[in-house]
């Protein structure tokens, strides 16, 4: 068989194109076997007692946000509650607050850390601290710079408990601001939420966010903890749930009323130092979690990379063979819209993030973030993670 000169001179164009091809499949097979269950989850209420639930909130020099979050709290509608603040070594006025204002509040009450300990991060210590002081059996956290979206965020979140159900993860938006970098922010917080709800659906469990977040005070003492990871600073939250999580014991709530909203970050470098903290501690995840997520990433990164690379090629290098520029808009065009209608279904699921037409430029601009943190997170390896 005679091979055409021009296919054979254009060789590297397909090896471009299997590798696009490669990437994709790993794409459309995450998008329909994993995110395609949270584009058509339907929310289910468990026939179970609702049971009295410990909110809890570790706050450091939180004092203008507790002012704002304690009548959230207080006012939740839920049968048996309580809420506890620790006040972890504030000093901005926190403890005046609490002496003269704490009555008004009946489900509230606060414990007081007035130092830290070199075993374990301040956060961790906090929080272990009230866990372990809480009367009841399920607890609930959140951060005091959130905010509930209903007096119903309780109840919504307890709905999804069950005999088998010992954790719940819920989603927490940032608020809708003007400008570039806040629409980022938001869609980036929504792909993540994306992914750890659909894997939790998809019997792969692997993460949550400590801003709203509810499981069994026993599946924390049974785990000892925060033990394994006390000197990490963060993963409070994603870190515990890949140790404790497992396929039959975890759910998800994503009803409007048990949303929690946060506020982002309002300038680049304060929102990059905050994503190299969150970055820094995914390493410590499950080997198998970390090769899941590495290869979804890298397919995404890939696909948009080969893309390019392939039709600037067709036209600039190879311009008498146009087919791997027809192939490679195909085939990426087939793969973006199937993408995109998922993450328009589930957008819709999870307050309308971001509008829809934003998604395709969104998910490109995300695959430009992770090449960067990947190089910074590479780079700052061996470099020790402060916290505020």
């Amino acid at each position: 068989m005679i091979i055409p000169s021009h296919f054979i001179n254009s060789w590297p164009l397909s090896v471009l194109g299997i590798l696009l091809m490669f990437a994709v499949l790993v794409q459309m097979g995450c998008i329909f076997f994993v995110f395609a269950r949270s584009a058509f989850y339907k929310s289910k209420i468990s026939d179970s007692i609702l049971p009295p639930v410990s909110i809890i909130v570790s706050a450091y020099n939180e004092l203008e946000n507790l002012r704002e979050l304690l009548p959230l709290l207080n006012n939740q509608q839920y049968p048996v509650f309580e809420v506890i603040i620790v006040n972890d070594r504030s000093k901005d006025g926190t403890i005046e607050f609490i002496e003269n204002e704490v009555a008004i509040y009946d489900k509230v009450r606060f414990i007081h850390i007035d130092k830290d300990y070199d075993h374990v991060t301040p956060k961790k210590y906090a929080l272990t601290t009230a866990i372990r002081n809480a009367k009841y059996e399920v607890v609930l956290l959140t951060d005091a710079d959130c905010r509930p979206a209903s007096e119903h965020w309780v109840e919504r979140m307890a709905e999804k408990l069950d005999e088998d159900k010992k954790i719940v993860v819920g989603f927490s938006p940032y608020y809708k601001e003007s400008g570039f970098l806040n629409r980022l922010i938001r869609f980036e917080t929504f792909y993540v939420a994306a992914q750890y709800l659909s894997f939790a659906l998809a019997s792969k469990p692997y993460m949550g966010v400590g801003r709203n977040l509810m499981y069994h005070k026993s599946l924390f003492l049974e785990n000892k903890g925060f033990y394994s990871h006390l000197k990490v600073m963060g993963g409070d939250d994603d870190l515990l749930m890949n140790e404790i999580s497992t396929p039959k014991n975890t759910a998800i709530c994503i009803d409007e009323g048990a949303f929690v909203y946060s506020e982002p970050k309002h300038n680049w470098t304060e929102w990059f130092n905050q994503k190299k903290r969150h970055l820094s501690v995914s390493k410590y995840y499950k080997s198998s979690n970390k090769i899941t997520l590495g290869l979804l990433s890298i397919s995404q990164i890939l696909a948009w990379i080969l893309f390019i690379v392939l039709s600037v090629s067709s036209i600039f290098v190879f311009q008498s063979n146009p087919l791997y520029l027809y192939g490679s808009i195909a085939v990426f065009g087939f793969y973006l819209v199937i993408k995109s209608i998922i993450l328009i279904l589930i957008n819709q699921k999870l307050d309308k993030t971001v509008g829809w037409y934003a998604i395709p430029f969104l998910d490109f601009v995300l695959s430009v973030y992770y090449v960067v943190m990947g190089f910074v997170a590479w780079k700052n390896r061996n470099t020790k993670i402060r916290w505020k």
